[in-house]
């Protein structure tokens, strides 16, 4: 894929979509970051469903960690892997409190200290909260990122250094966004809708998949 290419998809998904958003639940940024480390291996359907209870009563690290492990546990029991992003999370809030005065930190380093928080958490929070061009590698944008041809590569690490540099500058901000809700509803798993999808004549994919037949 050549840059002119890049370029009108890019320019394709703003003008679909200028400003595109999470669908994480979120007003803060400590909010946002427990979201996402809840979200890691679960919908985020599912992590809203818990967070609309739990934020109500503790949306604070202090809050948080006055709830403890355990009653942390009944609001998020729902979510895969809850006991151990339980943990987590009461640990992050004590770091928080301890290291950070009860504030989440802006730098990468700081932000993968916390418990339960990888490369990917990081990036999503210094992206979304703090308006860093950072590139949050998914499972969605992995494979958007291979099928299209945008930024093909055999593992994360990679795909987020070739998006970072073949994303043009101008875009960078929003494309984490675009790329996994492209992935989510239109460039899925097993079926992808080439059929209904906006950058189907930019795409490398070569098995592009026909429209279901009407019955």
């Amino acid at each position: 894929m050549n840059a002119a290419k890049r370029l009108e998809i890019f320019t394709r998904f703003r003008a679909a979509n200028p400003s595109p958003k999470t669908e994480l639940e979120y007003t803060t940024p400590f909010e946002l970051l427990i979201a996402v480390l809840l979200s890691a291996q679960a919908t985020d359907v599912s992590v809203n469903k818990a967070t609309r209870l739990l934020y109500p009563v503790a949306n604070t690290p202090a809050k948080m960690l006055a709830l403890g492990v355990d009653e942390l546990t009944q609001y998020i029991r729902t979510i895969g892997l809850f006991r151990t992003k339980a943990k987590n999370v009461i640990a992050t809030c004590q770091i928080l409190l301890e290291q950070h005065g009860g504030e989440v930190p802006r730098d990468r380093a700081s932000l993968e200290a916390l418990p339960g928080v990888g490369r990917k958490t990081a990036n999503v929070v210094m992206n979304t909260a703090f308006g860093e061009p950072t590139m949050a590698v998914d499972t969605h944008i992995f494979r958007v990122s291979n099928r299209t041809g945008i930024a093909p590569g055999k593992n994360v690490d990679i795909v987020e250094q070739k998006l970072l540099k073949f994303v043009p500058k101008e875009f960078l901000h929003d494309a984490h966004h675009w790329l996994i809700l492209h992935g989510r509803y239109t460039c899925t798993a097993r079926k992808p809708q080439c059929w209904n999808c906006m950058i189907a004549d930019l795409c490398d994919y070569k098995d592009k998949s026909p429209m279901p037949a009407v019955v």
